[in-house]
């Protein structure tokens, strides 16, 4: 890794993909429309971020924030459905959503049997049993599905979750033609040596697959726990606009970590002080409208007085948000 500005280039190891639409809706109060969601969407693309997660199939009456999930699918265009992934469960979900048009699918269980209940009604074993009917549907519309393991770390119900525990989903035949694995921090509880032992584990005792790396910040240590993931190799790290969400069936957990803080940490190539500006717009514009605080330092410290800091927003960034600039002081 690298810092693109005067002094450094920086060249990253690692993409971001946002979840602000999924994960950082979760625990919510309101609904974002259509039409909102999919706004969201198209700028965070325009802005240079390479992946996002756009909602869920969970049950609306459980997670209500996610009930139009499908209608913002149907709204995007196979290009940018391209960028874009899906939170399913179950096969049955995996067919729904392939209708809409959706193609790329993470399918997520818990490592934890009481924490799998909790979030998808059954257990562990069973949600690795339906795996290979839902990788078929996958490969009947051409697309990409991810094995998505939850609680790889701990359980709010049973607390620690050993390594081999995690290793031995992933080493499952039944996992065969899943195109990544997702590693999730779900509660935020981890420290950087047990992130970067774990991946550096599935990277070298797992069948060769892209690693994803999915943290929450609720005990500081989101960026931390990101970069040591990466270093560690994953190659796909998820982020949510203001350290926005957090799981509601599981007890404890906050927020994820920032996309800002993430992309101010690793500086991919895309990302300048102008395509930052427009990350903070969005930011703020999102969470003011849903009533959520703003949790991302990166951000905080886009508004303070340091203007000798290319990085240092020099107006507003509430109007920078249609065209992602601002004026910086190099």
């Amino acid at each position: 890794m690298s810092i693109n500005n005067t002094q450094f280039t920086f060249q990253p190891v690692a993409e971001l993909r946002d979840v602000t639409l999924r994960d950082g809706l979760q625990l919510t109060g309101k609904l974002l429309s259509t039409e909102r969601k999919v706004e969201a969407v198209r700028e965070l693309l325009r802005l240079g971020v390479p992946s996002i997660e756009l909602g869920s199939m969970a049950r609306p009456d459980l997670v209500p924030t996610m009930a139009n999930t499908l209608d913002v699918v149907q709204a995007l265009t196979p290009g940018e459905l391209e960028k874009c992934w899906i939170w399913v469960a179950t096969p049955g979900h995996v067919a729904k959503a392939a209708a809409t048009g959706a193609r790329n699918f993470q399918y997520c269980f818990s490592a934890s049997d009481s924490h799998n209940k909790a979030n998808i009604g059954r257990t562990t074993e069973e949600s690795l049993a339906a795996l290979p009917q839902a990788i078929q549907y996958t490969k009947e519309v051409n697309g990409q599905i991810q094995l998505c393991i939850a609680t790889s770390f701990t359980c709010p119900f049973e607390g620690p979750v050993s390594e081999d525990r995690v290793l031995a989903i992933a080493n499952d035949p039944r996992a065969e033609g899943t195109c990544d694995i997702v590693i999730c921090d779900t509660l935020g509880q981890a420290v950087p040596a047990q992130v970067s032992s774990l991946v550096g584990r599935v990277r070298e005792e797992s069948a060769s697959r892209r690693i994803v790396y999915h943290g929450h910040d609720t005990w500081g240590l989101g960026v931390a726990n990101t970069l040591a993931a990466i270093q560690a190799g994953a190659t796909l790290v998820d982020g949510a606009l203001g350290g926005l969400g957090g799981c509601p069936f599981a007890p404890g957990a906050s927020g994820n970590t920032s996309s800002e803080d993430i992309l101010f940490a690793t500086r991919p190539g895309w990302l300048t002080p102008d395509t930052f500006a427009g990350m903070v717009a969005l930011s703020e514009k999102l969470l003011a409208e849903l009533g959520e605080p703003n949790r991302s330092k990166a951000a905080q410290g886009a508004r303070s007085k340091a203007e000798a800091f290319e990085w240092v927003l020099t107006r507003d960034p509430q109007t920078a948000g249609t065209t992602g600039a601002t004026e910086g002081k190099n």
